[in-house]
This record gives C-alpha cells, structure tokens and sequence, in this order.
C-alpha cells in the first residue's frame, strides 16, 4: 500500500483498504468512470470479498464512487467538490475560533504550538507525509476545541477525504514548490498569534486567507 501506515493504527482491514483507493482515487491513479469490482480486489488485496465490500460502502458514503450491478465506479473529486469541502472546513473552524477565542484556553494554545514546531521539524527533514499529517492535525485540533458534537460527527465523515487531498497536495508541493513551505508555516503562526491575541476580526481574515491559500494548492496539485 502507498497509503501512510503510520496512519492507520488501530484500522480495520475494510478501512485499511478504503485508505489505499481513496489515495488511488485523489490522486488520480484511478480514473473517473473506472469500474472496480469485488472479485478483483480481493484478488488483489488478498482478502475475502467482505472487507472490500466495508471498503466500497466507505467510498460510496463519501461520494468518491456510486455503486452499480456490475460493480463500483469512480466518480473522482472535482474542483467543486474541493471548493465545498473547503466550505466547509472554512465553518468549522471559523465557528471553532470564535468559541476559543472567548474562552481562552492555554493548554490548547500549547497544543497548537507543538503541532506548528512538528510542523517546522518536517520540513527540515523533508518530510512532507509527516508535514500532511500535522496540517490537518493542527486545523482538527482548532475543530475538535470547540466540544460540538455534530460538528464532530459531520468533520469525522470528511476527514480522510481532505487527510488525503493534503497527503497528495503536500507530496507534489514539497517536490515542485519547496519554496512555499515556510509561508505555510508561518500562517499557522499567525493563527496561534490571533488566538493568543483573542483578535476575532484578525483571526476570521488569517483562517480566509490561509484557506485561499490552501484552495490553490489542492487546485494547482489535483485538477
């Protein structure tokens, strides 16, 4: 598997699998309009059909394929589709840092800026896995602060797609645009800066513009 196994600790075997197409999938390894079938990848996956069945039920609930008689076929993600889990992503966080902003939270402020120094020791070591990982760790963690519960279960059924699109975004930039890395960086400083500061205005036109930033990214590595 290319997936990171690192990141699947704890996974089942269904999960393991649907993290491997998914990747196929994003990045392009698997076309839209591909037809995949249980009898094949369990061929090629060594398995029973019943882990590629939770595998394919994962996908289908994440819009990466539909299921049809004659097996799945990829639908894919398009710039649209990115667009609107931006959005997403963007209500999130923005409604998890205003509530962190008013109540705050020095341990989370700590938390935040030990993901941004993981961050830092990735890029020394040329690592953009590890760098893919601690992005969205960094962006979850501001999430998961703010203790809402369907806000949790919505971001939990998006949260490998856009682990995934980081995870191949990342890779091509840190290949063909090394150069950008540190200004990314240095936006997650400024969010824990605008936190720290409980500048609410500040931190609504930082999270936008590093989500702009983010949005060229995806487009530029994905369509």
């Amino acid at each position: 598997m290319q997936f990171p196994a690192m990141w699947l600790q704890g996974a089942s075997l269904g999960e393991k699998i649907s993290s491997e197409l998914r990747l196929r999938i994003i990045n392009g390894t698997m076309a839209p309009d591909t037809v995949i079938t249980e009898n094949v990848l369990a061929a090629e996956f060594g398995t029973s059909r019943s882990p590629i069945r939770d595998a394919l039920k994962i996908l289908s609930n994440e819009g990466l394929i539909r299921m049809e008689r004659m097996g799945a076929v990829v639908i894919g993600l398009k710039s649209k589709d990115m667009e609107e889990l931006n959005d997403v992503r963007f209500l999130f966080e923005g409604f998890a840092v205003q509530k962190l902003s008013s109540a705050y939270d020095e341990q989370k402020i700590k938390e935040l800026q030990q993901i941004v120094d993981k961050m830092e020791l990735a890029e020394s070591h040329d690592d953009p896995v590890q760098f893919a990982y601690y992005d969205l760790l960094f962006h979850e963690t501001i999430i998961l602060s703010a203790h809402h519960s369907r806000i949790l279960y919505l971001w939990n059924n998006i949260r490998y797609v856009i682990l995934t699109v980081l995870l191949v975004a990342t890779e091509r930039r840190f290949s063909k645009h090394k150069e950008e890395i540190q200004p990314l960086i240095h936006r997650h400083k400024l969010i824990v800066e605008a936190l720290v500061s409980r500048d609410a205005s500040n931190m609504s036109k930082i999270i936008q513009e590093h989500f702009m930033d983010t949005k060229k990214s995806v487009d530029e590595s994905l369509f």
